[in-house]
């Protein structure tokens, strides 16, 4: 069935989810897996210079934590399923686009993600890393809602 399962996280409750999903699916097809976080880029625009909060080190060590976070939480699943899981975090202002190209990288067969279910004017406006993930792949996607 699938060999390299891509499971991208932000530690978000659905996301959790999703992960303990993509963890059994793992298991009953004898894949391996790949966690995956991305984490934003420090940037100051000039509007928001004289509000900016902590330095880039600080942020850094925030990010990095809650990555981290969520990282553990599918090594975890994946201990609990018997299964050894890689985990990977990259900085990128595209969270998409990262999710597509590192699990491109890996030669992943399938990607399980969550849906955030995002509706109305805030999908319209903000759209979905899942929809963007959706359309520029060519690795099925399974999508949990």
């Amino acid at each position: 069935m699938f060999k390299h399962i891509f499971i991208p996280t932000d530690g978000s409750d659905l996301s959790r989810k999703a992960v303990l999903y993509g963890m059994q699916l793992a298991k009953l097809s004898g894949a391996k897996v790949t966690a995956f976080a991305v984490r934003a880029p420090y940037v100051v625009s000039s509007m928001d210079f004289g509000s900016a909060i902590g330095t880039q080190e600080q942020f850094d060590e925030e990010t990095k934590a809650s990555a981290n976070r969520a990282l553990e939480q599918a090594r975890m699943a994946g201990e609990a399923a018997g299964i050894s899981v890689e985990a990977v975090q990259e900085i990128h202002d595209q969270p998409f686009r990262a999710i597509v190209d590192s699990a491109t990288a890996n030669h992943c067969d399938l990607i399980v993600m969550a849906s955030h279910g995002r509706r109305g004017v805030s999908a319209l406006l903000l759209g979905s890393e899942t929809n963007k993930v959706l359309t520029h792949t060519k690795i099925p996607v399974l999508v949990y809602r």
